[in-house]
């Protein structure tokens, strides 16, 4: 699984510049993804995807001064392709290597006009490795798992006109005109529509690790901040919105079946310090959105074995989780607001550097033991909305619009 994902790494690294798409035709080399031809046998290894987006390719820092001259190469390109005319629209046909039908030509000229694609053929009708090479570079430039299978998700992406890409960086370039002056040598950075975390120094990307963010109508708050402390194997205090939006209405429905909510999920509630019996809380009364409740650290505890703290207004932090599959999943805008990270005693040991080890925080996993660790070196935290940008390499990069911030309305985010 990891000489895949190797191989497909490059693409999301962005070797293959868009002002150039006839450079670098063999600049990688997937894994398999299918053996047969057969147009709808979508036959790529599932296990794949999870890995691919489970722990991305370290990449470019999005938030790097040295992305700003390509973002205004990439309007400029953008630009031509709307006065020639924008992409054609493709059919709701699912296609793969092997597969033969009109939707392929239709898929080649999709992928020639925007750069992903520059080769001849005889055989428009027939997709062939050069085709199933340009998918996944465009797969993988639009936060896609490149598995050169065009699926229902890939097709949505490509069908994102040229005019509304054109407004994304548009604006998106004025987002990273002012995050680049905010940003210094060591700091982490959430771009939210990417789900992703990175661990920045020295305009290098240390590691960037796979999260989940809040849901559409739970959004992640776009912050400035500074992280200070370091939770191991903490308690959980449910959060406002959780209260409110999950455990009453979960509380009420256990009710009226004879359940109780807090005693199959092993929380506590409080009244003015006052731990209460589980069994004297009315929750069809107003009784519940008075208390406060807490969960005691734990295999069942949804913050994991390490909560990230930082100050803000939002009551929003970064954490484990104990839901490893969700850091697989292409979409992962799946929290109450608050950002799960993949690996995250990778990045907790970053953050520790000269005051703690990676085998010290392996230690506090393993033995579930809690331990506050403030930092002797306090790290700056952006909370970002980037969905469009352009790499040193030329390649630009887009991600859904999950919030719709982009002012673009909803085609942007249908994938």
């Amino acid at each position: 699984m990891w000489g895949k994902l190797a191989a497909v790494a490059a693409a999301s690294a962005g070797l293959l510049a868009i002002a150039a798409p006839g450079v670098a035709q063999d600049f990688l080399r997937f894994g398999p993804v299918g053996e047969g031809p057969g147009q709808y046998n979508r036959t790529y290894d599932r296990s794949f995807v999870r890995e691919w987006q489970s722990n991305p390719p370290k990449g470019y820092p999005t938030l790097s001064k040295a992305n700003l001259a390509p973002t205004k190469a990439a309007i400029a390109h953008y630009e031509e392709i709307v006065a020639r005319g924008g992409f054609p629209l493709m059919p709701d046909v699912e296609l793969e290597q092997g597969s033969s039908d009109p939707a392929v030509a239709v898929l080649r000229r999709r992928l020639t006009r925007s750069g992903d694609l520059n080769s001849d053929t005889n055989y428009p009708e027939h997709f062939g490795s050069d085709l199933d090479t340009a998918v996944k570079r465009f797969q993988a430039s639009n936060g896609l798992a490149p598995t050169g299978v065009v699926d229902k998700r890939t097709i949505a992406a490509l069908n994102v006109p040229s005019e509304v890409r054109l407004a994304q960086l548009k604006a998106n370039l004025a987002r990273l005109t002012d995050l680049t002056k905010l940003v210094g040598k060591r700091y982490v950075l959430v771009n939210i529509p990417a789900a992703h975390v990175e661990a920045v120094e020295n305009n290098a990307v240390v590691a960037r690790y796979s999260g989940v963010v809040g849901k559409p109508d739970r959004p992640t708050p776009l912050l400035r901040s500074t992280i200070t402390d370091l939770a191991f194997n903490p308690a959980w205090t449910l959060p406002p919105t959780v209260i409110k939006e999950d455990l009453i209405p979960k509380g009420r429905d256990m009710q009226k079946s004879g359940g109780n909510v807090l005693l199959k999920f092993g929380i506590d509630a409080y009244q003015g310090g006052k731990k209460l019996n589980p069994e004297s809380i009315d929750w069809n009364s107003s009784q519940p959105f008075s208390l406060s409740y807490r969960q005691a650290s734990g295999k069942d505890n949804p913050l994991g074995f390490l909560k990230i703290n930082f100050a803000n207004s939002s009551s929003v932090y970064m954490h484990d989780s104990p839901k490893e599959s969700l850091f697989g999943r292409n979409f992962r805008a799946a929290s109450s607001g608050c950002v799960r990270v993949q690996n995250i005693e990778q990045l907790a040991a970053w953050l520790l550097a000269g005051q703690g080890t990676p085998e010290q925080v392996a230690h506090l996993k393993e033995s579930g033991e809690t331990k506050f660790v403030r930092l002797r070196r306090p790290v700056p935290l952006f909370f970002a909305y980037v969905t469009a940008w352009a790499t040193p390499d030329g390649v630009t990069q887009f991600r859904p619009d999950i919030y719709l911030k982009d002012g673009v309305g909803d085609v942007a985010s249908a994938y």
